[in-house]
């Protein structure tokens, strides 16, 4: 069982890292959350959940051990598999997550793809209980370098939702939308309104 990775990070996208350990390459999948804590580092340290299946060995990574914490209760409601788990925590941060089941707000929850409102109100009623509200939350550790050309970040936004199963014609639609109104957002921002508006 790998407990975590920690290595140099050898390719970086909102979707995946791949984190070099020693010559040896591992690809994992990462949220949004994630993506924005280790953006811009050379090394990073994920801890890591396995999903083995019959057809694939998957590798999910996380930051830090409470955002793993809540995509393990995730997965473990009936219905929702490692990729909704990861769009999940991709629209939402730990500290959101956390907020929204307490709150029981399953319109919230809804807005994000692949979750109706049976499977928002499923999650809130099996993880309400589990879910500890006392558990203090980091703010999202936002990159305030906005020097990056706006063609970049929407290429860059783009590729990512096409990786997380989006078409990439609404995809570009959506992202330039986001990027007239919002000219100097963060690449992961541009996706979190993406992902919320497809």
């Amino acid at each position: 069982m790998i407990e975590y990775v920690k290595g140099e990070i050898a390719e970086l996208s909102p979707a995946t890292a791949i984190i070099d350990c020693n010559g040896l390459g591992y690809a994992v999948n990462i949220s949004l959350n994630t993506y924005s804590a280790i953006q811009g580092k050379n090394t990073c340290k994920l801890y890591i959940h396995e999903a083995i299946r019959e057809d694939a060995y998957v590798l999910y990574g996380f930051a830090d051990k409470q955002e793993r914490e809540l995509f393990l209760l995730l997965i473990s409601v009936s219905g929702i598999g490692g990729n909704t788990a990861r769009m999940i925590l991709s629209a939402l941060s730990p500290s959101e997550l956390v907020n929204v089941i307490s709150t029981e707000n399953a319109n919230l929850l809804k807005t994000v793809k692949g979750i109706g409102l049976k499977t928002a109100q499923r999650v809130i009623v099996d993880l309400k209980d589990k879910i500890k509200t006392a558990a203090p939350v980091a703010g999202g550790g936002q990159s305030t370098l906005l020097s990056a050309m706006n063609t970049e970040i929407q290429e860059e936004a783009v590729a990512a939702l096409t990786m997380l199963g989006f078409a990439a014609a609404p995809s570009q639609k959506v992202v330039l939308a986001i990027l007239k109104e919002e000219p100097d957002a963060a690449v992961e921002q541009v996706i979190k309104l993406a992902l919320k508006r497809l």
